[in-house]
């Protein structure tokens, strides 16, 4: 693993506003892959850059744009304390989200040094939900979704939009989100005949891969982490 630099960017987006983004990416020059790594409902904290980090480490051009930066520019919230979290998440749409998360594809294929057409998505509980939406809106290479709520039902219309091979990351003692959901996601990929890949971790609960949450489950993590990794990486080979 070699030295990365890392800075935060500003970012236009399509409807005028402004987002500020963790961008990492490794030293050296020539084309690299690019992967947008997507929040959880806390922010761009240090857990979301040091995935950035992370995968700047293993040869990715990385991205993290602040999803809740018409609210709240910089936040980042407590884990302990999710109604200040609330009035941010809720205020998200789908049309500014798809608006922030072409606005981060855009910079990464045109400023961050990435290869043409080699941009993935990776994300997180909000995340997961928005990787999966960025996998339908943009023409990503791949895209990983760890515990994405709110997939089902808002967002299986758009299975057949999909581009990419998606892999679905879920914890089995997750209470967020139930069974029935989970396989309606999976459901609403087999029949629009898109290649998915759908992981549980049995002893793992919801943010089971964030250090920094007392969900963190460290097994799991560390298999789930050389699973999106390799996942991501092969469709490079």
């Amino acid at each position: 693993m070699g030295e990365i630099a890392s800075e935060k960017v500003m970012i236009g987006v399509g409807d005028g506003s402004q987002m500020d983004a963790y961008h990492a990416k490794p030293q050296g020059g020539g084309r690299r892959p690019g992967v947008l790594i997507l929040q959880e409902a806390f922010g761009v904290n240090a857990h979301i850059r040091d995935v950035a980090d992370r995968f700047a480490r293993e040869g990715f051009v990385a991205l993290a744009p602040e999803l809740f930066h018409r609210t709240a520019p910089g936040f980042e919230g407590r884990y302990d304390d999710f109604p200040s979290v609330r009035t941010h998440y809720e205020a998200l749409t789908m049309e500014g989200l798809s608006a922030d998360l072409a606005a981060a594809h855009a910079w990464l294929s045109e400023r961050g040094g990435v290869a043409s057409g080699d941009v993935a998505a990776i994300g997180f509980c909000l995340g997961g939900r928005a990787a999966f939406l960025a996998n339908a809106v943009l023409p990503l290479r791949a895209a990983v979704s760890f515990y994405g709520a709110g997939i089902g039902p808002a967002l299986l219309e758009r299975a057949p939009k999909l581009s990419g091979p998606i892999l679905l990351i879920w914890g089995g003692l997750d209470k967020h989100i139930p069974p029935e959901q989970i396989a309606a996601v999976t459901s609403a990929l087999r029949e629009a005949g898109k290649p998915y890949v759908n992981v549980e971790f049995s002893e793992a609960d919801h943010g089971f891969f964030n250090g920094d949450r007392a969900a963190f489950h460290p097994a799991s993590a560390l298999q789930a982490w050389a699973l999106a990794l390799q996942f991501l990486k092969s469709r490079d080979e």
